[in-house]
């Protein structure tokens, strides 16, 4: 049953509250859906209504595109079960959990399935935007381990995506993001991993980050699908590493060693679901943030010296390939799966009156690494164009099937795909 809350109702600041405090948007109407029928009626609601909707799950998107002013927040979170079958190794998620609950359920048998860093985003999101994870380079980024989708259109109906049923939608489902319709229900394949994870993270001075940094992309390229490699940068230190999920992983600590003059070093044994739930501190909710992200399909000397000049800020890599890799550019929306690592610059910070000097800071750097990148991931889009994300053929695909399944464009607070749209237009 559709609980429907108001400006004035007790649980509605809760619910229209999201991970970027930056966001303070006052929906009309939040309807707190608790099936799939809710949803559909809150749709058909909210178009008879003349209604701006958005869509509630993790609320993790840093635009906050979950919350419209004035308009209809369709709220998943209390559609949150999960079910699995551990002789299947199947899980059955609703459109409204968060990765915790996907992964405490799988984690009990010893299975899981490739779902984000961090445990309170929202399983949907994540996964209609392609969903980066510590498995993925082993089995594939999330939307790769989907086996089908239950959805309502922005008509109000119920379908079903699966290679064998709306092949297409099932298509654009894998990394096109939210453009298509909500997606209430997902079936995942989970994998055999055992509980087991290791951390190690390296750090050395930044007056050694240059060569440090340029071993370390020498042994990402021999690294195990096992292994994820990951380094940080700040101003004053170069911190590299990796996240190795199942047995072993040790093999790796003397190349490491060997990179420069080590002053701190992190060899931890934890569990995969402490690991899962290791920065959900850092991602706490009363931050006012912001970020952008790139792709680098390699990291040459030069854009090592880029990184290095950094203003200030947090900056991240993380890298892909393996089996991100192996699924052919023709099966999913998802793009530029020759990606060799993910950048990101992240800042965080409480005071409004820092806004314009932190947001400034942050496109300053990302913008002097730009003719290094070769697009970016849909999940951090911010404030960028849609043809970051996907090649002109791609795009065009994914334009085809928004106008087919939302000629209106009802569903047009995410990383918009505009629907008649050529690629020279929404490419401007």
């Amino acid at each position: 049953m559709t609980v429907m809350l108001r400006t004035g109702d007790a649980g509605y600041d809760e619910a229209r509250t999201v991970w970027n405090a930056m966001i303070d948007r006052r929906p009309a109407v939040i309807a707190r859906c608790a099936s799939t029928a809710d949803v559909a009626e809150a749709v058909r609601f909210g178009r008879a209504a003349g209604l701006e909707i958005a869509v509630r799950c993790g609320g993790h998107n840093i635009a906050g595109l979950a919350v419209p002013d004035g308009g209809l927040m369709i709220d998943l979170t209390p559609m949150n079960t999960v079910r699995v079958d551990p002789a299947a190794k199947r899980a059955w998620v609703q459109g409204g959990a968060l990765l915790g609950e996907l992964d405490n359920a799988a984690q009990q048998y010893g299975l899981a399935t490739t779902a984000g860093n961090v445990s309170h985003t929202g399983v949907g999101g994540l996964t209609l935007g392609g969903g980066m994870g510590w498995l993925a380079r082993r089995f594939g980024l999330a939307c790769d381990n989907v086996s089908s989708y239950e959805v309502v259109t922005a008509d109000g109906d119920v379908v079903r995506a699966s290679a064998d049923e709306n092949p297409e939608l099932f298509w654009g489902l894998r990394g096109g993001g939210g453009n298509f319709g909500i997606v209430t229900s997902f079936e995942f394949q989970l994998h055999q991993v055992g509980t087991r994870a290791l951390i190690v993270e390296f750090s050395y001075p930044v007056s050694a980050g240059f060569d440090v940094l340029r071993g370390w992309r020498e042994l990402n390229a021999e690294a195990p699908r096992e292994a994820t490699f990951t380094a940080n940068i700040t101003a004053e230190s170069v911190t590299v590493g990796y996240v190795w999920v199942g047995e072993g992983g040790h093999e790796l600590l003397p190349a490491f060693r060997a990179l420069g003059p080590v002053s701190d070093e992190l060899v931890e044994e934890t569990t995969y679901l402490k690991l899962q739930t290791r920065d959900d501190n850092v991602q706490g909710h009363r931050f006012r943030r912001y970020w952008k992200g790139h792709y680098f399909k390699s990291l040459p000397d030069a854009a090592i010296r880029a990184l290095l000049d950094n203003p200030g800020v947090s900056a991240s890599l993380q890298a892909y390939g393996g089996a991100i890799a192996d699924v052919p550019t023709e099966n999913a929306a998802f793009s530029h799966r020759d990606t060799l690592f993910e950048f990101v610059t992240a800042t965080r910070w409480e005071n409004p009156v820092e806004d314009e000097e932190r947001i400034g800071r942050l496109r300053g750097y990302a913008a002097a690494l730009a003719p290094y990148a070769s697009g970016a991931y849909v999940n951090t889009l911010n404030d960028d164009p849609i043809h970051r994300a996907f090649p002109p053929a791609t795009l065009d695909r994914l334009v085809a099937l928004k106008t087919a399944y939302d000629p209106a464009n009802v569903f047009h607070l995410n990383q918009n795909i505009r629907p008649g749209e050529p690629t020279n237009e929404s490419a401007a």
